[in-house]
């Protein structure tokens, strides 16, 4: 297995869907399953709260198709996981180190992602609007089987209610207007800037941090994809409000 880092081409253009890379190697993991590992790629591996694309990668100069099923990053290297559409058996030992491949992302699931992603972040900047402001960003998770955002600080029972309204309807009024989403790496004392002062801790000093910003408003770090407009995003409906033992989850969808 190569060892060399994985190039994440998604960073630099996240509305490329397909594109060009050079096979590495052909690997089976720990848990039986098969993955393609390249020098570069534009499939983004699940982590921080968003799913994996999925898609194929064609083989250059054959009819071999791998289908991408999940995507995964570990100590730098991507591992597209799937399997060879082929009715072939021996159709693996045609996977050779140095091969050129051509990646497609799924468009459709994509842009859904991108856009329960993008939703995530905007909620953030609709919280001081709400008068939330004191709730700081801890976590969060963008599948579509319950989206939410996840903040240090509590919201009085009694608020709840009025502050789910106020919150989707400051969300819904920017989507409406639509604002740009810019996304560009940095240096640390200029990312600090732009994230209102300072960074997360997991964030090393020493790093150029990847920043994803709403307009003018305070940005954040962040390695997923993102729509380039929030009008994109439609409509936001936040759904339920939970605040307890020093926590706040606010559950959302699009």
């Amino acid at each position: 297995m190569d060892s060399s880092p994985t190039k994440l081409d998604y960073y630099d253009d996240m509305l490329k869907l397909q594109s060009t890379a050079t096979l590495l190697s052909y690997y089976k993991g720990d848990d039986g399953r098969n993955a393609l590992i390249l020098d570069r790629t534009i499939f983004y591996p699940q982590g921080g709260g968003q799913p994996a694309d999925n898609g194929f990668i064609q083989i250059a100069g054959s009819e071999l198709k791998f289908v991408v099923q999940d995507v995964r990053s570990k100590d730098g290297i991507v591992f597209h996981y799937g399997f060879i559409e082929s009715l072939s058996v021996e159709c693996e030992s045609k996977l050779g180190k140095g091969m050129e491949v051509t990646l497609f992302v799924d468009e459709p699931r994509r842009k859904l992602n991108s856009r329960l992603h993008s939703a995530g972040h905007l909620l953030d900047i609709c919280l001081p609007r709400a008068g939330l402001g004191h709730l700081e960003p801890r976590k969060a998770y963008h599948f579509l089987d319950g989206p939410y955002v996840e903040y240090k600080g509590t919201v009085p029972e009694n608020e709840i209610q009025s502050k789910q309204k106020d919150i989707e309807l400051e969300a819904n009024s920017l989507i409406s207007t639509g604002i740009k989403v810019s996304v560009e790496i940095y240096p640390y004392d200029e990312a600090s800037k732009l994230c209102g002062g300072c960074l997360p801790d997991y964030v090393p000093k020493e790093s150029t941090p990847r920043i994803v910003k709403i307009g003018d408003n305070p940005g954040c770090p962040c390695g997923g994809t993102h729509v380039s407009d929030i009008s994109e995003i439609k409509h936001i409906k936040v759904s339920q409000i939970r605040s307890k033992k020093g926590m706040t989850k606010i559950f959302y969808n699009i």
